[in-house]
């Protein structure tokens, strides 16, 4: 079977984790443990100035249904259930917060070679309910995301995207905010061997008349070892340095400084996940 469009989400993701995935300016530290049972268990821990948050979540696979529950520190409770191929290309999840009552959740999606669908529905009184698709190939796809209240019958998110893929290249346009914002992204693979690869976004708000532009590049120092950097119109640059010092488990530190207001010390950001 070839590889279909891809769902909605994935436009422009190549993009987006290049220049957005494992930059951050908090001290993060996450351990996954295994018990003799399959089960999966990751706690989790980050340093936002002077705040701490923290976080368990364990993860049960039982043939095709997997089980995750998380529990944070605001004593919230998010259990998801995912029932992957109960049909062909098909995909089912369930998930619901505790303490929050609305907050249950049934989401389909269905992957085919020519269209990818996801639709979810909230299970309360007057839900709301959320479509997103995409027609096309894997080179070519055009697809649309969209919420629905049905409380108040307004449209809450209202998307629309294109995207163009071959060997090297990644291209998409996004129309969103209901029209408000246009996004147009660009991923280039310069030399697969070392993951060399450059990636630009431009965003444009017509209410505000504001463009953000921001550039990046990502290469592989070896094997076990990432670099990228990035820099926005707006003076900000970023750079970081990921090692794979064991399979799986990583450490990552990166780094923030503002070009226009030098003077202010660069805000640096550390993470290290550590796996069995």
């Amino acid at each position: 079977m070839a590889k279909g469009p891809g769902l909605y989400s994935e436009i422009g993701k190549k993009t987006r984790d290049l220049l957005y995935k494992d930059y951050q300016t908090d001290h993060k530290f996450t351990i996954t443990t295994y018990s003799p049972t399959g089960v999966a268990i990751t706690s989790s821990g980050t340093k936002k100035g002077e705040l701490f948050l923290a976080d368990v979540n364990t993860q049960l696979k039982n043939k095709n249904i997997t089980t995750d529950v998380k529990v944070d520190t605001n004593s919230n409770l998010l259990t998801t259930i995912t029932i992957d191929e109960p049909a062909p290309g098909l995909k089912t999840i369930f998930s619901f917060r505790v303490p929050d009552q609305r907050s249950g959740k049934v989401e389909l999606q269905y992957l085919h070679d020519y269209a990818a669908i996801s639709t979810s529905v909230g299970l309360t009184a007057n839900p709301v309910v959320n479509f997103s698709g995409v027609i096309g190939t894997n080179l070519v796809g055009l697809g649309t995301d969209l919420s629905f209240d049905t409380k108040t019958g307004n449209f809450t998110k209202v998307n629309t995207g294109l995207s163009f893929s071959n060997a090297d290249l990644i291209a998409a346009l996004t129309v969103n905010d209901k029209g408000d914002t246009l996004n147009a992204s660009y991923y280039h693979t310069v030399n697969p061997l070392t993951k060399t690869a450059v990636g630009a976004e431009v965003s444009h708000s017509f209410s505000t008349n504001e463009n953000t532009i921001t550039v990046g590049t990502q290469h592989a120092l070896d094997p076990l070892t990432t670099v990228k950097a990035r820099v926005n119109n707006f003076g900000k640059a970023s750079a970081l340095i990921q090692h794979e010092w064991r399979p799986k488990s990583l450490f990552t530190i990166s780094g923030e400084v503002d070009t226009r207001a030098i003077e202010k010390s660069a805000k640096v950001g550390l993470a290290l996940a550590l796996k069995p």
